[in-house]
């Protein structure tokens, strides 16, 4: 009897100290899209350290938002990219410097790229602003959003577009102003601006599941109903929506934006309204107004199109 004691003791004691899932690390598993753990968590925060995950809060879900991250972490790493947080990945993300920390010592050279950050950013951010291709804060921060303004500036102006501010991306920048495209972004604001008017028609209306109609509206059904009396016509889902409509780098009134919320890809879509807001039909308070900035709202944001 004190034999099999000692031993159930001995296997106690072992039980004991095998690892726990729950105590695993960055590393110790792959993880990919629709994943959800604290493992996601410190890849994350270990992302956002290197400027892969700015502007978002770890939320320990790996959703498009997250491999977005990763992809772009591969690419600028020099290895295989395919969005999954593998063995060579995660020694890279060890291995490699923290962009915040090196960029911040980085003196400008007449280059701008991706993770860099800076009042030669903040130069850039306010150049492209003037010009209206920015529309967001000059924090001094190269992240996915300066990096589509520089790509859709360097489309407009037929320089070649790699998201990367150049010699060629500045000196077109402080030359001649871009009329034509400046006034696409304001002639483009001026029509939807119908769109948001039409859509605050409808604050307060009941949120309604597959609702399509002043009566109660779910998420798409409000911004299809409230296209096509602006006489634009658009699908019936958040997804199909997406796939129909064109990216923008920043989002000017009248236009979608959308975000990630109860499942990968894009789940809720609203309309922009300027000044950091959007309308939509929340499931929670109906026809309403929101921040994109709240603390819910931003860590989800996808991005903006326009239809």
């Amino acid at each position: 009897m004190f034999k099999k004691v000692v031993i159930t003791t001995t296997l106690a004691g072992t039980l004991l100290l095998a690892p726990n899932v729950s105590e695993a690390a960055l590393g110790d598993r792959t993880l990919y899209n629709g994943m959800s753990n604290s493992d996601v968590t410190e890849l994350q925060n270990v992302l956002d350290d290197k400027g892969y995950f700015d502007y978002h809060t770890a939320t320990g879900y790996f959703g498009n938002i997250t491999e977005d991250g990763v992809r772009d972490f591969q690419r600028s790493a020099g290895i295989s990219v395919d969005g999954v947080v593998g063995p060579q990945t995660v020694s890279a993300l060890k291995g490699s410097t923290s962009s915040k920390s090196s960029s911040s010592s980085n003196t400008y050279s007449g280059t701008l790229r991706y993770g860099d950050r800076g009042s030669s950013v903040t130069n850039l951010q306010s150049q492209l602003k003037s010009k209206g291709y920015y529309n967001y804060s000059v924090d001094g921060i190269y992240g996915s959003i300066t990096q589509q303004a520089v790509r859709s500036f360097q489309s407009s102006n037929g320089l070649s577009v790699d998201g990367i501010a150049g010699p060629n991306t500045f000196a077109a920048l402080g030359g001649a102003s871009v009329s034509n495209s400046s006034s696409q972004v304001k002639s483009a604001s001026t029509s939807n601006s119908s769109v948001v008017s039409i859509a605050k028609q409808y604050m307060g209306v009941p949120y309604v599941w597959a609702g399509t109609s002043p009566s109660g509206f779910d998420c798409s059904g409000y911004l299809q109903y409230v296209f096509n009396k602006a006489g634009v016509s658009i699908p019936r889902t958040v997804a199909s929506i997406w796939n129909a409509t064109d990216k923008v780098s920043s989002p000017s009134v009248g236009d979608l934006v959308f975000f990630e919320t109860y499942k990968s890809g894009p789940s809720h879509a609203g309309i922009y309204i300027g000044n950091g807001q959007f309308i939509h039909a929340s499931s929670s308070y109906g026809v309403t107004i929101s921040s994109m900035d709240n603390s819910y709202w931003a860590p989800r944001y996808l991005g903006a199109k326009r239809a």
